[in-house]
């Protein structure tokens, strides 16, 4: 179980996490990454709006990797199947021949 110490866009406070602080550091690094980046590119100083703009973007990161991860996964359902199908028609035609 991890800690570490949040202060960023005018707030101060603890983050507790089952993961070690080497994770939770990692987690909190990149969300400040995400939020530096939102603040400076639209020019925000408004800690509300930057800290929702990030969490938007770090949703739709999310969603798109899981629906990467479905295709992906999809992907190798389908050739698998492809392989199995592929078989059982080599063995039919074998049949048909040994009875030809």
């Amino acid at each position: 179980m991890g800690k570490i110490q949040v202060n960023m866009l005018g707030t101060k406070f603890t983050v507790r996490g089952n993961e070690d602080e080497a994770h939770l550091n990692r987690l909190y690094s990149y969300y400040k990454e995400i939020t530096q980046t939102i603040q400076i590119s639209k020019k925000l100083d408004n800690p509300l709006q930057i800290s929702i703009l990030a969490g938007i973007t770090l949703v739709d990161e999310l969603l798109k990797e899981k629906t990467q991860n479905i295709v992906n996964s999809k992907s190798s359902s389908d050739a698998v199947e492809g392989r199995i199908a592929e078989r059982l028609t080599s063995d039919m035609i074998s049949k048909i021949d040994d009875v030809l």
